[in-house]
C-alpha cells in the first residue's frame, strides 16, 4: 500500500511539471529544431524549397557586412556591458561604505528603463537626439548651435548615441544585481578591512568586488547577450542605417529572411547567434566558478 502510494505521488508530481513541459516544447524546442532545419535549405517562406546543405552558413561568413556587423557588435558590447556594469560596481562600491539618504528612489529611477518597452524608449530617445530635439536646443541655447546636428542621422554618432541608449537602459539591471549582492556580503569582511586600514579602493577589491563574483556572471551573460542579439532599438530608430553605421547581426538576420525572402538563409544567422549565445553564456559561468572556486 505504501509502495502504491508513493508511485501515485511520483505521478502526480509529474503532472504537475507536463504543461509547462508541453508549453516549453512548442514555445522553445520545435521552433529550434525548425529553425536548425530550414537553415540547411533555400527557401522563401512560400512554395518549394531547395537543398543548401551549409551553403547558406558558407555565404553568411563570407557576407562582407559580417565584418561590419561584428564590429558594431563590439561597440555595442562596450555601452550594453562595460559601461553598465562599471557603473554598477560604483554604485555598490558607494553602498558599501556608506548609507545614502532616499537609496531606494534612486534605485527604483535608474531601475526604471529596464522595465519601459522598446517602443517607449525609442520616442524617448528620438525626442532626445532628432533635428529639432531637446540636446540640439540645448547646444544652441549655450551657443554651442555649430555642434547640432541630427544625432540619428549620422553616420559617425548614429551608433554611439544608440550605444547610450543600451547604456541607460541595462545600467538599472546591473546596479540592482549588485547593491543587493553587496548587502549579502558579510559585514564583518568590510569591518576587519577598515581595521587594517584598508582603503576605499583596495576594501572594493579585496572585499566587495570577490563578494559580487555570482551577480557579475549574472549582469555578464545578461548585457553581452543583450548586445549580441541588440535588434528592437536601431530598427526602430536607424533600421540599421545610414547606410551600413548602424548594421547588426540581428539587423541583418532580418533583412535577410523578411526583406530579401531568404528564410534558409535568415535562419542559419539566428542559429549562429544563438551558439554565439550559448558559447558566450557557457563560457562566463566556466570562467566564474573558476574564480568561486579559488
Amino acid at each position: 500500500m505504501t509502495r502504491r502510494s508513493s508511485t501515485w505521488r511520483r505521478l502526480g508530481g509529474w503532472l504537475y511539471v507536463l504543461p509547462a513541459l508541453a508549453v516549453y516544447l512548442f514555445i522553445v524546442l520545435i521552433p529550434t529544431v525548425q529553425s536548425v532545419w530550414y537553415s540547411f535549405w533555400n527557401w522563401t517562406g512560400v512554395g518549394a524549397a531547395t537543398w543548401a546543405g551549409l551553403g547558406n552558413y558558407v555565404d553568411f561568413f563570407t557576407d562582407p557586412d559580417l565584418a561590419t556587423a561584428l564590429r558594431h557588435t563590439l561597440v555595442f558590447v562596450v555601452f550594453y556591458s562595460i559601461l553598465p556594469i562599471a557603473l554598477g560596481l560604483v554604485s555598490a562600491a558607494l553602498v558599501s561604505r556608506s548609507r545614502v539618504a532616499g537609496a531606494g528612489v534612486f534605485r527604483t529611477v535608474i531601475f526604471l528603463p529596464q522595465v519601459l518597452t522598446s517602443v517607449v524608449i525609442v520616442v524617448m530617445w528620438n525626442e532626445l537626439f532628432s533635428s529639432n530635439c531637446l540636446v540640439n536646443s540645448t547646444l544652441r541655447a549655450v551657443g554651442l548651435g555649430a555642434l547640432a546636428q541630427p544625432w540619428l542621422g549620422s553616420f559617425d554618432w548614429a551608433l554611439p548615441v544608440l550605444g547610450l541608449a543600451g547604456t541607460w537602459t541595462t545600467m538599472g539591471l546591473c546596479m540592482l544585481l549588485f547593491v543587493s549582492g553587496v548587502g549579502n556580503i558579510p559585514g564583518e569582511l568590510y569591518d576587519a578591512a577598515r581595521v587594517d586600514g584598508a582603503g576605499a579602493v583596495r576594501e572594493f577589491f579585496a572585499v566587495t568586488l570577490p563578494g559580487l563574483v555570482p551577480q557579475l556572471a549574472v549582469a555578464l551573460t545578461l548585457t553581452v547577450i543583450g548586445a549580441l542579439r541588440v535588434f528592437d532599438l536601431v530598427w526602430l530608430t536607424t533600421h540599421g542605417g545610414p547606410g551600413d553605421s548602424t548594421l547588426t547581426p540581428s539587423i541583418l538576420l532580418y533583412r535577410t529572411a523578411f526583406t530579401n525572402g531568404e528564410v534558409g538563409a535568415g535562419a542559419a544567422i539566428g542559429v549562429c547567434l544563438a551558439v554565439v549565445s550559448i558559447l558566450v553564456a557557457a563560457g562566463i559561468v566556466g570562467i566564474t566558478d573558476r574564480r568561486s572556486a579559488s
